[in-house]
């Protein structure tokens, strides 16, 4: 029929082009302008064979059109990336906002906010779409971020963070989808002076996910953060972390204890509760009664009691801890160990017969044990209670569609302890696609540091040795590093020499 197929729309259409053509009308005919050229403006189109739409573009851009067609899929991308997350929705409300002041001559100091129009079922679609885009971009959280000009929107992917292309006029309609997020969260909209935090239920398809949802005011409005956590992915068997085989040994020998204390530390939102539920899942059986405290709670366990902590009104984890005592538990899992109260109940827990779970937040491994004396923990309360302490890093990988073989240094094959004759195949980051959103990374695994207490680590700690004398005398008995377990991963072609070193940079600094 004499219509050429793109396969690719092409990524330099200028915004003069894209103006005589309205989101909306982009959108719902699923028709983007990408050429002009003597009088002639070339349109992609997932439908050129309806004449009825090419009708009425013709009739919009009153000129002659050359159609060209494009798979759905291919059009909707370019459709977000140009005209932005939600841009028929928007210029809608904009449009019911122009119409709605033009209907009311009413003073200038009353005039109709976007707020008071009638805007509800609009917002809620834009806020929908924003949270879809987000889940099927693999996103951990959605920020919306305030300024004085502008309202940010930025996806964390892989860790890091990605600006998202919204219209500009979102700005106009910030306190309502503030206000609608907020309402969701079943949170007070009208108190916009302190921080406050909320969960949301929402379902993609046929997946239920959660939504952690916080506000915090900042000078041009409330700032919200939406932290993503799919059930079905929160639920990962210690086999799919990423932890290598001897490690995966020694973890399952180590959570069947009686009795202990097991840590796991590392920097916010590198998974270490992702770990704790991992081996509580292991572990849980008829015959254990495992008891939770934390916050929030993130993933309901089956089997499991679950305590949600509330400091307001005096359930801290301290007293949570107290209470879970009293309930003749086997297994305690304890969110986060933050003050001398709750790290003394753990510790006197785990003595008394408990096997305790929890995380810290420290560096490495061997910072555990400083933390916990810093906090006034005696070290032979320490020395007697605690088994192992594992500390992880997240770290992303090759995208497998992209990814491109390359030869490293001699210098960096010696800091990774290779012999230089080592052939590989070593990769690299590729120049990115759409798999990977050009970015040359997809997917995340961890890297570990486990360190095990033996006698002579204990009587380190008797002694109030310091944190690099502990991690030096850890090494010599056979510990990896976190580094030396990103190595493994980059000969394995996971991930490259370049991220390992991103992630643990505070090797460098001891």
């Amino acid at each position: 029929m004499n219509i050429p197929f793109i396969e690719k729309i092409r990524s330099d259409i200028p915004n003069q082009l894209l103006e005589k053509i309205p989101a909306k009308f982009a959108c719902r005919y699923k028709v983007l302008p990408i050429k002009e050229e003597n009088g002639t403006i070339t349109v992609v189109i997932s439908e050129p064979f309806d004449i009825h739409i090419i009708d009425d573009i013709r009739l919009m851009l009153n000129c002659r059109i050359k159609v060209f067609k494009s798979s759905e899929k291919e059009v909707q991308k370019a459709l977000r990336k140009y005209y932005g997350i939600g841009a028929e929705t928007i210029e809608q409300m904009a449009d019911n906002e122009r119409i709605a002041k033009e209907q009311y001559k009413v003073p200038e100091k009353d005039k109709v906010s976007p707020e008071s129009v009638s805007e509800d079922a609009s917002i809620a679609k834009l806020v929908n779409q924003i949270i879809n885009d987000a889940f099927h971009n693999n996103a951990t959280d959605i920020h919306f971020e305030p300024f004085e000009e502008d309202l940010i929107v930025r996806y964390r992917i892989d860790g890091v963070l990605h600006k998202i292309s919204v219209p500009d006029i979102i700005k106009q309609f910030q306190n309502s989808i503030i206000s609608r997020i907020k309402i969701m969260a079943d949170m007070n909209i009208a108190e916009k002076r302190v921080p406050q935090d909320g969960r949301i239920k929402f379902r993609i398809g046929k997946e239920d996910i959660d939504l952690r949802v916080s506000t915090i005011p900042t000078l041009f409005g409330e700032s919200i953060d939406l932290r993503i956590l799919p059930r079905s992915h929160m639920m990962l068997g210690l086999e799919q972390l990423g932890l290598d085989e001897e490690y995966l040994k020694k973890i399952e020998l180590l959570i069947k204890r009686p009795h202990g204390i097991i840590l796991v530390t590392g920097p916010t939102g590198h998974g270490k509760t992702t770990t704790l539920y991992a081996c509580l899942s292991k572990i849980n059986s008829v015959d254990k009664k495992i008891i939770t405290a934390e916050d929030p709670i993130e993933y309901q366990l089956k089997g499991v009691n679950q305590i949600q902590v509330h400091p307001k009104i005096g359930l801290t984890f301290a007293n949570g801890l107290r209470s879970i005592l009293r309930h003749d538990p086997d297994v305690i899992m304890v969110g986060e160990i933050r003050d001398f109260e709750t790290s003394e109940i753990a510790i006197r827990s785990s003595l008394t017969g408990h096997l305790v779970f929890s995380t810290l937040h420290t560096n490495d491994a061997s910072g555990a044990i400083t933390r916990l004396i810093d906090m006034g923990i005696e070290p032979y309360l320490i020395s007697s209670s605690i088994e192992a302490v594992l500390a992880q890093r997240l770290i992303r990988l090759l995208c497998k569609n992209c990814k491109k073989k390359y030869k490293p240094d001699k210098n960096i094959l010696e800091k990774m302890g290779i012999d230089s004759k080592y052939s590989g195949p070593f990769y690299n980051v590729g120049p990115g696609c759409e798999e990977c959103r050009n970015t040359g990374y997809k997917g995340r695994t961890g890297i570990f540091e486990l360190l095990i207490l033996d006698e002579n680590l204990r009587n380190l700690i008797l002694d109030r040795t310091s944190t690099n004398i502990i991690k030096q005398k850890a090494i010599a008995s056979g510990m990896k590093t976190l580094r030396n377990n990103g190595w493994t991963k980059v000969i394995k072609g996971l991930t490259t020499v370049e991220e390992v070193m991103r992630v643990t940079q505070e090797e460098d600094m001891v």
